[in-house]
């Protein structure tokens, strides 16, 4: 299900990823659930979707997450 705002994000994600990220994730998420609306594992995809964009822009760096 879509995500109104990045305090509505999975635990995992807010506790990990920095404002910047997240904004990142909720975006690419909600495009993916819209873009993958026919596939049985939607939320599977759109978050797999939403990690790669997260990727594009940011690095795991001693344990934090960090602009590339």
């Amino acid at each position: 299900m879509p995500y109104q705002k990045p305090s509505e994000l999975p635990d995992s994600v807010r506790e990990n990823l920095p404002e910047g990220a997240q904004k990142i994730y909720l975006k690419a998420f909600n495009n993916a659930w819209d873009e993958y609306s026919d596939q049985d594992d939607r939320e599977s995809t759109a978050h797999k979707v939403a990690w790669s964009a997260v990727k594009q822009r940011y690095e795991k760096r001693d344990g934090q997450w960090v602009r590339k």
